[in-house]
């Protein structure tokens, strides 16, 4: 049993962008997905967690990024988990073009739910043990982040297509909807992602933005509240090779 676990995957044509690139949201697909192979690899597969009333839920992701592949690239996927800590299970995932260049990376920090309370359950608490490692070529970590001081705002509804196995919006279609903001730039290179709250089907959420003229643009995704409050969903951090705003 390696703990560290590669895969090799085709970019698809209906995984990129309009302009032919991979999407952002599927990259962060492909980083579950291989996620999700190697626990299957580790005696963790998903019928294992069923049983035990668990699954896998992201809270945070650091995605950097180098290069995008297009449509037809084969791309080389390398995983592997980190040492738990008392809340979570941090993981790491690179992903390499053919000459061995690295594309971009992911730091995710994962941790287990109750399926039928949907509370966390603590690692120690859990029965679950997922052996980590440390490696140099750790990609940074994600950081947590504060509410913003919206500039602009837009609302949009929870749909069907938007949600994943667990019933709760798909923690990558947070990018689908941010890269379809007006002040969206596409020379992305790094993305701090916070995931606060679940979000349900037929919810309307009220997507928030602010930028300035260093390259950066902040996002928070909420849950307007009867009383006027909220609840943060969802929080990101992002950086361009040029301005936003």
């Amino acid at each position: 049993m390696s703990l560290v676990y590669q895969t090799t995957v085709t970019v698809a044509p209906w995984d990129t962008d309009s302009h032919g690139m991979l999407r952002l949201s599927e990259a962060l697909h492909y980083t579950q997905q291989v996620a999700g192979q190697h626990c299957d690899q580790l005696g963790l597969p998903q019928q294992f967690m069923d049983e035990k009333g668990l699954f896998w839920a992201i809270i945070r992701n650091q995605l950097t990024i180098h290069r995008l592949p297009k449509a037809g690239d084969s791309i080389r996927l390398e995983t592997w988990p980190m040492p738990t800590t008392r809340t979570c299970y941090p993981r790491a995932c690179l992903a390499y073009d053919e000459a061995g260049t690295l594309l971009f990376s992911c730091h995710s920090l994962w941790i287990l739910m109750d399926q039928k309370t949907r509370a966390m359950v603590l690692p120690g608490k859990s029965g679950i043990d997922v052996p980590g490692i440390q490696r140099e070529n750790t990609p940074p970590a994600p950081r947590s982040l504060s509410p913003i001081r919206e500039e602009g705002r837009c609302r949009r509804q929870v749909s069907q297509e938007d949600l994943d196995k667990n019933n709760h919006m798909n923690n990558a279609r947070y990018l689908d909807w941010v890269s379809a903001l007006p002040v969206w730039n596409d020379d992305l290179r790094s993305a701090n992602l916070c995931y606060l709250n679940e979000a349900l089907e037929g919810q309307m959420l009220t997507i928030c933005w602010a930028g300035d003229s260093e390259n950066r643009l902040a996002v928070d995704i909420r849950r307007e509240k009867e009383d006027g409050s909220f609840d943060r969903i969802f929080s990101a951090s992002f950086e361009f090779d040029n301005v936003v705003l």
